[in-house]
């Protein structure tokens, strides 16, 4: 029975091992200019974590095997255990885990203490069950004001916002189901919920923030590639969770501009 387990054990290990040494089970291509910073600290702690899990597998089929039923009787010996040894892997345990969050959370901070660039790209991103609206300040680089006695969600687009067209600041405000930005420029990102808690998730972008109600958290990201990449809610939200998705489009600045342009005349 040792021996059955034993090699229970160890198949397991390293059948699963392979696929993520061959990469079977992975991130997409990165498309923002944090995604190297992100994904190399994403190896680096699959490869420590691996080389953790690894050894403790592989030694816990050695003891299987070592202290197996030999079908003969013995007096069992009772140990309180080594305080030196239990000293050091918790040590190694922490060192290794506190080592990891401050090797990362410059790349976390960076999107999210650090102030946006001056000429960066406004985006006011809002999720309310079960869709992702986008708003756009327009020419006067202001959002206009919004009310949630005005707020729709059956009409979508401003009235879903509860834009108060009273307010002069919200008439050349652009809002779109689909989120266009420009390529090589920091992107500022204004999240919002209107309902519950969602979570916006662009996995190309490495990019990844709970959208709160009652709070507008402030986040930047700068595209590196042009294409069209899917948004997700990372978040349980409800029962329509499964469709809440929307779609990135990066495309150059010139595009962008006639795009927005675009939507700014539509509304005149």
């Amino acid at each position: 029975m040792g021996l059955i387990l034993l090699i229970i054990i160890w198949l397991i290990t390293f059948a699963s091992t392979y696929f993520f040494v061959a990469k079977t089970w992975w991130l997409p291509v990165g498309a923002s200019a944090a995604a190297a910073s992100i994904d190399h600290h994403f190896t680096t702690t699959f490869i420590l974590m691996g080389v953790v899990f690894v050894a403790a597998q592989v030694a816990l089929g050695y003891l299987v095997w070592s202290y197996r039923d030999r079908g003969t009787a013995s007096k069992v010996a009772y140990s309180h255990g080594n305080t030196s040894l239990e000293i050091v892997w918790t040590v190694l345990t922490t060192v290794l885990f506190v080592g990891m969050n401050l090797a990362s959370s410059s790349i976390w901070a960076s999107e999210r203490f650090r102030a946006a660039e001056a000429n960066s790209v406004q985006v006011e991103v809002t999720g309310m069950q079960f869709a992702w609206y986008f708003r756009y300040p327009g020419p006067d680089g202001k959002f206009g004001a919004t009310k949630p006695e005005l707020e729709d969600a059956s009409a979508g687009g401003e009235a879903a916002l509860g834009l108060d067209m009273k307010d002069p600041a919200s008439k050349d405000d652009v809002v779109t189901g689909t989120m266009v930005v420009p390529v090589n420029r920091e992107i500022e990102v204004i999240l919002r919920a209107h309902d519950v808690i969602h979570s916006f998730f662009i996995p190309t972008m490495r990019f990844k923030q709970d959208a709160v109600p009652g709070l507008a958290i402030h986040m930047h990201f700068t595209p590196i590639q042009t294409g069209e990449y899917e948004i997700l809610c990372a978040e349980l939200c409800g029962l329509g969770h499964y469709k809440m998705h929307g779609m990135l489009k990066v495309v150059s600045q010139e595009e962008f501009d006639k795009w927005l342009a675009a939507r700014e005349a539509e509304k005149q």
